[in-house]
């Protein structure tokens, strides 16, 4: 029987250790122990120059999700496969999960990508000197004083006759000076 099993591998090299199980499995002719294999991820709306940009993430990075029928062939298989450090589980060995616990990592999935507000990140930081694009303030420059991600807004510090105002703004509406 097939069960979830949490495989820890190299960050950023997920999906190739997911093409590299499942090539193997059928190389070796034990494609049929091999039910799935999937890289928890998740869609994001992030700002980049000022423009919403739709990305998919890995919200588990440095693991795989697969399920398995386990057993000598198929515990070599994904520990010789390159960039895999092993499983997850006492002592290095395979811990099967839950179906509920695996459902749940897809669930967040599937919640994400129903849910009609995404996650946003920006790439500026409190602190950071900003130009902004449009507005009554288009062209200012200031300095970023607060982020708030449940109404995508910033808050820009410009400077106006030489006294420094707070600004309130959306995201896209700002980009990090250069």
């Amino acid at each position: 029987m097939a069960r979830w099993y949490i495989i820890h591998a190299y960050s950023g090299f997920e999906n190739k250790v997911k093409e590299s199980i499942l090539s193997e499995a059928e190389r070796m002719g034990l494609s049929q122990l091999v039910e799935q294999v999937e890289v928890p991820t998740e869609t994001v709306t992030e700002v980049k120059r000022g423009k919403k940009v739709q990305v998919e993430r890995k919200f588990m990075p440095g693991y795989v999700l697969a399920k398995l029928a386990m057993n000598d062939d198929i515990y070599h298989l994904v520990k010789n496969t390159p960039k895999v450090t092993g499983f997850l589980g006492s002592s290095g060995k395979p811990q099967a999960i839950s179906e509920t616990e695996a459902a749940r990592y897809f669930g967040a999935r599937k919640e994400a990508e129903a849910a009609p507000k995404h996650k946003v990140s920006v790439d500026y930081e409190i602190g950071d000197s900003v130009k902004v694009l449009d507005g009554p303030f288009a062209s200012f420059n200031g300095t970023v004083e607060e982020l708030d991600f449940e109404k995508n807004r910033v808050k820009v510090s410009v400077s106006i006759f030489g006294r420094a105002t707070p600004v309130e703004l959306d995201f896209e509406q700002v980009e990090l000076s250069k």
